[in-house]
C-alpha cells in the first residue's frame, strides 16, 4: 500500500524498495535523482537522464532530500556498490 508523504510527487510503499521513498507512479527512488545531483548534474538535466521523470518530480525529490537528508543518506549507502566489487575494465569511467 502507497502512503503519501508531505510531497505531492514523492510517496512509499512497502512493495516497492522495501519503503523507501519513490517518485510516485514510478520505481524511481528519490536517491537515483539525488545521486544524479551530487555527481554534478543541474537538476534541469536529471529528465535527460531518467526519461520518464518530469522537472517538477525531479524538483519534489530534491526538496524530499533536503527534508529528509539522514534517510536518504542511509539509502544511498545501503545501496552503494563496494569498489572492490566493480570491474577495473568500469570502475574510472
Amino acid at each position: 500500500m502507497s502512503t503519501s508523504t508531505e510531497h505531492l510527487y514523492v510517496v512509499k510503499d512497502d512493495e516497492i524498495l522495501s519503503g523507501e521513498p519513490v517518485i510516485k507512479g514510478t520505481r524511481t527512488p528519490v536517491r537515483a535523482v539525488v545521486e544524479l545531483w551530487r555527481m554534478g548534474v543541474a537538476p534541469e538535466e536529471i529528465p535527460r537522464h531518467l526519461t520518464h521523470l518530469t522537472q517538477a518530480q525531479v524538483f519534489d525529490a530534491l526538496s524530499y532530500y533536503s527534508d529528509h537528508q539522514d534517510e536518504i543518506i542511509r539509502h544511498i549507502e545501503r545501496n552503494r556498490v563496494p569498489d572492490e566489487l566493480i570491474d577495473p575494465r568500469v570502475k574510472d569511467l
